[in-house]
């Protein structure tokens, strides 16, 4: 069985989405909780139209029967859980009436969908952005997480919880210390063994032992001087951050900004220096996946013009910072760096990464990599933890002046902001956006299918296509954020989970105005 709860695989991950499609048509069974009716409903037994930001709800209400009725895995949560009686007692404050309530949906939904879980052998549930771009982002993944092990669904083969990553090699950016609050390998900044091992191996003394800043607060102190150079590496966040004139007036107001890309972008137009980077197929390197396999990615073309492979960039600067790294290519680094100073990745050298990669953890050179985690219930902090959550609403709801929700995410044709699929020639395919409405909506309103309306928020307007189809349920519009002028972050709410600094993408309040 699989639960895809927030995710739009099939148009965000259509190659994973293909893998999934071929195991349902093979007799596996597909429950999907999401608002709107998208492609991956077509394919499911079950949908379930939960109301956006209502996850927590939903799940809470989940476990609930599952307890309630017992129908739980008494044994793995007695063996390998802790805070089962914590967790128990803040289920049971969401009864199906409740949570039914709160979701939008019916009672005997829930339980259903409880009871079918139940009775599966294994269950993966995956999710993506949907999950986690809410003010409550950590509290959904964490609830997601409960169920998974109520269930006794982890630590085995298609099992697990399952984060399809918003971005190609986001896994591996992360394994490598891409984060405010790790070194490579997730090695703690605030462990004193961690920082006196980075700083022998990168020739440096007193690395920090405070987390750094996340995105928002460097942008935030941008304006107010406390952040004096910013360096941009591969994003376009004059379109992907929400609300575009809050990221606009804040790039505009930093001292000195650094772009390294392989395209000009919105956001290289705020650049005091621009480096024109390799793009993924002018250099060797590697990715990592979803399932946290390492693979190689081999050069097919020398990089246009003055284009240099983005590890050289970065070692060109330490240089003139009076710093000589001596690794000179993808390979060097990984072997004589990355592979030696996080353990997790120790195993992992290119000679051993030819075909299939590996998946980490993988300690040592004759480790075959880990396929699945927390096999027999071996959790990495020991036992599972049960962390009880409970559901709160997104930060701006509707109301009389702006009375549907928004919720944004991805459309098949087109990537992002456009850089790469831009000009590629997908415009072919999809030359504009639209704001998604539901039938009843466009009645009410007297708006017809390709009409030109208008959509605002508090944050700011624009025209834009109508698209009335089925897909989408009354109260809400749904848009991308892949075309400058009608992008969704003019209308997105900059307010954040405050814990991961993740956006809340998936829910703000707009009106919509027939023209």
């Amino acid at each position: 069985m699989f639960l895809c709860i927030g995710t739009n695989m099939t148009e965000a991950h259509p190659v994973a989405a293909t893998f999934l499609k071929n195991a349902v048509l093979n007799g596996a069974e597909l429950i999907v909780v999401d608002p709107r009716k998208q492609p991956l409903v077509s394919f499911a037994s079950l949908h379930v139209p939960i109301k956006v930001g209502s996850d927590i709800a939903f799940l809470n209400g989940v476990m609930n029967v599952l307890i309630t009725d017992d129908l739980y895995d008494r044994e793995f949560v007695s063996s390998c859980c802790v805070g089962f009686e914590e967790l128990k007692a803040k289920v049971l404050e969401y009864p199906p009436k409740k949570a039914a309530e709160l979701c939008g949906i019916s009672e005997d939904l829930i339980r259903e969908v409880a009871h079918r879980l139940a009775a599966a052998e294994s269950c993966m549930l995956c999710y993506t952005l949907g999950i986690t771009e809410h003010t409550c982002g950590k509290n959904n993944v964490m609830s997601t997480a409960n169920l998974q092990m109520l269930l006794g669904n982890m630590g085995m083969e298609c099992g697990g919880v399952n984060p399809l990553r918003g971005q190609n090699n986001v896994q591996g950016a992360c394994d490598m210390g891409a984060l405010p609050n790790v070194f490579p390998g997730y090695q703690a900044v605030t462990n004193p063994d961690a920082r006196a091992k980075f700083e022998k191996a990168w020739g440096v003394k007193n690395l920090p032992d405070k987390n750094g800043l996340m995105i928002p607060q460097m942008m935030e102190g941008l304006v107010d001087g406390t952040v004096k150079a910013f360096y941009i590496f591969g994003e376009n966040l004059a379109n992907s951050e929400p609300d575009i004139a809050k990221v606009e007036h804040e790039l505009s107001s930093a001292e000195f900004i650094v772009c390294q890309d392989i395209f000009p972008t919105e956001t290289t137009r705020f650049a005091d220096v621009i480096f024109p980077a390799a793009a993924w197929c002018e250099d060797d390197g590697t990715f990592t996946n979803s399932e946290r396999r390492v693979n190689r990615v081999r050069k097919v073309s020398e990089p246009p013009g003055m284009a240099k492979p983005n590890w050289w960039i970065f070692r060109e600067l330490a240089k003139r910072m009076g710093h000589e790294w001596s690794s000179a290519s993808s390979q060097e680094l990984w072997d004589n760096e990355v592979s030696v100073l996080a353990p997790s990745l120790a195993g992992i050298k290119y000679k051993r990464i030819e075909n299939d990669g590996l998946q980490w953890p993988c300690t040592n050179e004759d480790h075959p990599g880990t396929c699945f985690l927390h096999q027999d219930g071996c959790f990495t902090c020991g036992l599972g933890q049960f962390n009880p959550v409970d559901w709160t609403p997104p930060a701006e709801v509707p109301d009389d002046e702006y009375p549907f929700v928004l919720s944004t995410g991805r459309r098949l044709y087109q990537y992002h902001t456009r850089t790469q699929t831009g000009r590629s020639g997908m415009d072919f395919l999809l030359p504009e956006e639209t704001a998604d409405i539901s039938p009843a909506d466009a009645r009410k309103l007297g708006i017809d299918h390709d009409e030109i309306i208008k959509v605002r928020s508090r944050r700011g307007a624009f025209e834009v296509k109508a698209n009335v189809t089925e897909q989408i349920p009354p109260g809400m519009v749904w848009m991308a954020f892949h075309f400058r002028d009608t992008c969704a972050n003019w209308l997105t709410n900059p307010v954040y989970d405050p814990d991961t600094m993740t956006a809340e993408y998936k829910a703000c309040a707009v009106t919509v105005e027939k023209l």
